[in-house]
C-alpha cells in the first residue's frame, strides 16, 4: 500500500525527482516497514528520497524547517498516530510553502490536505462492531478469524490542488473515491 500511495503521488506531481519523507522513529515498526516499502518503490519510479523524523511539534517544525531549505518536490507523510493528531500543522505547514503531500487517510484531506491513499477508517469500525457483536453473541474470541482492512480510499482535494497550480490528471480524478471541491 507504502508503494502504490507513492505511485499515486507521482501521479498526481509527474514532474517530482526529490520526495521527502516525513516519518516518526519513536514508532519503529511503521516507520521501519514504510521506509522499507518505500525504497525500492521511489528506485523503479526513478524518485530521490530523503527521510525527515519527527516525534512531537518541535521536531516536526524543524523537520519541515529543513525541508523547505532542500526544496523537496513533494512530501510523503508516514502512517502514524502522532501525524494524525498533529494533521492541521502539517497540513499549515506543506500549504506555507506550496508543498504537495500525500497522507495515509482521509481526515487529511478533510482538513485541507490534497491528497490521501489507505485504509477507510470506517470501514474498520464497522470490522470491529461486527467483531464485538460476534463475541457479545457468545463467540470465544480466540475462534474468531483474523482479519484485514478489505476497503481502500483515494481521496483527493481539489481546492488543494489548484491552491498549489496542480491540475489533477482526470485518469486520477477517475479512479478517486471521493473528490472534494
Amino acid at each position: 500500500m507504502t508503494a502504490k500511495r507513492l505511485g499515486l503521488l507521482r501521479e498526481l506531481v509527474p514532474a517530482a525527482a526529490r520526495v521527502a519523507v516525513l516519518v516518526n522513529p519513536a514508532n519503529v515498526q511503521t516507520a521501519s516497514a514504510t521506509l522499507a516499502d518505500l525504497e525500492p518503490a521511489a528506485r523503479a519510479l526513478g524518485l530521490q528520497m530523503q527521510v525527515f523524523n519527527a516525534s512531537g511539534n518541535r521536531e516536526i517544525d524543524a523537520a519541515y524547517a529543513t525541508l523547505v531549505r532542500e526544496r523537496p518536490d513533494a512530501l510523503f507523510v508516514a502512517p502514524d498516530a502522532l501525524f494524525v493528531t498533529r494533521r492541521v500543522q502539517l497540513i499549515s505547514l506543506a500549504a506555507r510553502h506550496a508543498l504537495p503531500a500525500s497522507y495515509a487517510v482521509r481526515e487529511y484531506v478533510e482538513a485541507g490536505g490534497l491528497m490521501s491513499y489507505g485504509t477507510s477508517i470506517g470501514d474498520m469500525y464497522r470490522q470491529i462492531g461486527v467483531y464485538s457483536g460476534r463475541i457479545l453473541k457468545g463467540t470465544k474470541p480466540a475462534d474468531l478469524p483474523v482479519v484485514q482492512a478489505t476497503k481502500f480510499e483515494l481521496v483527493i482535494n481539489l481546492q488543494t490542488a489548484r491552491l498549489l497550480g496542480l491540475d489533477v490528471p482526470p485518469m486520477l480524478l477517475a479512479r478517486a473515491d471521493e473528490v472534494l471541491e
